[in-house]
């Protein structure tokens, strides 16, 4: 179960933004698996991607017609990722944006296709042909809620999350949906993400806010080390509120596209496949924010200390190695400290003469855990989340095909 994590109740629409959720038969026989979404012309997408070199075929097509002109419409099937599928599998993401196109009176280029799924098979376009009239003629603006649990795969929590913000004394609300459960890790996780507001905001500089966004969200989560070959993150801005959001009210809209990423970016680490935890990993003292990064990136990766956290096993011996192998120059342990929680583990590369080991098994016991290194080396600072490693991990692992 995801780890103090609830599906919402409601969305909010975002005017210029119509979804429709249908079951195409991909993978899943009795839920929807095929999300069609339409934006109204003159609206304005950005957009970041895995960097995995085997990255799927919708992602080579997605960045091709993002080149090209304006989106009109998002296809996004669960069950099949259509990667390591070759020339076939650039085919068919290819031919899905053309099937969309002929019903929805645009050209192919404005369509970005997106998978999810099971990666080696070929994208069966024939299910999703024959699943597009439905789609259409199902298209509405309320769509957000069935949406988010049709791109689910071994998620257990839809995630979604609508934010409003005064920008001049006017309304602007954004609304954004992800799934991901495992396969999950930065530059960026097995993740699809949509996020779609009314603001008025230029392609330019929605694209430069995502790229700065992302790095304090999505870009900071890890739950297996993992990076997808489909990591997908859209943000679409329909400028239907006639709010312009650039100069002055750039700033307020920055921060509530922040908490609706940080939102989403958390549930995903909350929903890990077989979580029981939510650990965030404060590295502080650092020289820099990448070599901050670094040092939370290598405890969050470490099996050791994932496992030991799952079991409530307060050994932070396994902390202290993952910090000392994480490769930073020069690193000085005799500055480092590190707290479980509230209780000093290490101070200034010593065993804390105040700890004892009733108060370390306390911290690990929660469902929560904050582990927090200052490294003594600087002012930088960065934070990765993460989860714990469970026996069900191995199992929906092992069984995910089955």
């Amino acid at each position: 179960m995801a780890v103090n994590l609830h599906a919402p109740d409601t969305l909010l629409p975002i005017a210029g933004v119509r979804l429709a959720s249908v079951n195409a038969g991909i993978r899943y026989k009795n839920r929807n698996d095929l999300l069609l979404i339409e934006l109204e012309p003159g609206s304005h997408t950005a957009a970041v991607f895995t960097r995995n070199a085997f990255c799927a075929a919708p992602v080579h097509v997605c960045r091709a017609n993002l080149l090209h002109s304006n989106t009109r419409y998002l296809l996004i099937n669960a069950g099949n990722a259509n990667a390591g599928t070759g020339e076939q599998g650039m085919a068919a993401a290819r031919e899905s944006c053309e099937r969309v196109a002929e019903q929805g009176a645009c050209w192919a280029e404005q369509v970005l296709p997106f998978s999810t799924g099971v990666i080696g098979q070929q994208l069966p376009v024939d299910k999703i042909t024959a699943a597009l009239p439905e789609a259409f003629s199902k298209l509405e603006a309320d769509g957000w809620l069935e949406a988010s649990r049709t791109i689910m795969t071994t998620d257990t929590v839809a995630k979604a999350m609508s934010r409003q913000v005064e920008i001049f004394g006017e309304t602007v609300t954004i609304t954004g949906i992800a799934k991901g459960a495992g396969m999950i890790h930065p530059n960026m996780a097995t993740m699809l993400s949509y996020v779609a507001t009314d603001a008025l905001i230029e392609k330019e500089v929605l694209q430069s806010l995502l790229n700065d966004v992302v790095e304090e969200t999505f870009n900071c989560i890890t739950v297996d080390g993992d990076t997808s070959t489909n990591d997908s993150l859209i943000v679409m801005a329909t400028g239907s509120s006639g709010i312009y959001v650039g100069g002055d009210g750039l700033p307020a809209f920055r921060q509530a596209l922040l908490e609706v990423c940080l939102y989403l970016a958390q549930a995903i680490v909350r929903d890990g496949e077989g979580a029981t935890k939510f650990i965030s990993i404060d590295v502080q003292g650092a020289a820099t924010r990448a070599e901050a990064r670094i040092v939370g990136n290598t405890v969050a990766l470490s099996p050791l200390v994932k496992t030991a956290l799952f079991a409530s096993d307060p050994n932070w011996g396994r902390i202290l190695a993952a910090v000392g192998r994480s490769q930073i120059d020069a690193l000085d342990v005799s500055r480092i400290s590190i707290w479980l929680g509230e209780t000093l583990l290490i101070e200034n590369g010593e065993p804390a003469p105040t700890y004892y080991e009733e108060l370390g098994a306390a911290e690990t016991k929660r469902d929560e855990i904050n582990i927090r290194i200052h490294l003594g080396r600087g002012e930088a600072s960065a934070t990765t989340w993460t989860c714990d490693f469970s026996y069900d991990y191995v199992k929906i692992n092992a069984e995910y095909r089955s």
